[in-house]
């Protein structure tokens, strides 16, 4: 996630949002191809493992989230004890989860970015109006469809990936960017997003992902040591603990 990492985020994301401004009838366009009777049938029957595939994203999504933060937690308690994660990415998976999925896609954008989904719109059923994805003035009230909050989450695993160690740090990314893309598909054709909501999701958890990565591991006047790191966790364990009551005499 160095400068080829940026420069990837940066390209899809110019691409996508030139190509649906000049023709936003293409989001729904293939939001239409999943409505089609034949389409519908098939992920009729697919739908005990596309399921499935959504409750394991959600359990290996709260797994990577609680794994870093019981690895603290366990150090605060013992700060002299060894971190189950190391500190550097224990830092940047949770801010990443906090950031990523939690503020930008759950706590701005999906209550303030007023598009509504694929199935509340009037060409699908619904009573609302088509909007593209850079208009926030539709008539959704709450949990709207841009971005997907399953989607940033699923590339939100891109912090455990990025900081496995070589050669298995890109395999791993891989890993990711496929895993998403299938989490991301699957919304798109259950008719819960358009392509842009989950496009979008993806290049703002990889850009928070290069930028936090840059700050904790890269960039020289923020970056820490994982010695510095663990200091920091067992310095706060330690004003955490209880004061004694100093011995009284005389």
């Amino acid at each position: 996630m160095r400068g080829i990492g940026l420069f990837l985020v940066l390209l899809l994301g110019s691409i996508t949002a030139a190509v649906f401004a000049f023709e936003p009838l293409l989001d729904l366009q293939i939001a239409a191809y999943f409505q089609q009777p034949d389409v519908k049938d098939l992920l009729h029957w697919l739908n005990p493992y596309l399921a499935a595939i959504r409750d394991h994203s959600t359990a290996l999504t709260v797994f990577f989230t609680l794994l870093p933060v019981c690895s603290i937690l366990v150090k605060l308690i013992w700060p002299q004890g060894p971190m189950l994660v190391p500190a550097r990415a224990a830092f940047l998976i949770i801010a990443t989860f906090a950031l990523a999925p939690g503020l930008l896609a759950n706590g701005i954008l999906k209550s303030h970015w007023h598009r509504p989904r694929p199935a509340a719109i009037v060409e699908f059923g619904g009573t609302q109006a088509f909007v593209p994805w850079w208009d926030p003035r539709g008539a959704c009230s709450r949990n709207c469809s841009f971005v997907s909050g399953e989607a940033t989450a699923a590339f939100a695993l891109l912090a455990p990936a990025v900081v496995v160690p070589s050669p298995w740090r890109y395999p791993a990314i891989g890993a990711v960017v496929a895993y998403g893309t299938g989490i991301s598909l699957v919304r798109v054709a259950f008719g819960r997003h358009f392509l842009t909501d989950v496009i979008f999701s993806a290049l703002f958890a990889a850009l928070i992902v290069w930028l936090l990565h840059g700050f904790i591991y890269r960039w020289k006047w923020t970056r820490l040591t994982e010695a510095s790191a663990e200091r920091l966790i067992e310095k706060a364990g330690l004003a955490l603990r209880p004061k004694r009551p100093s011995s009284q005499t005389g």
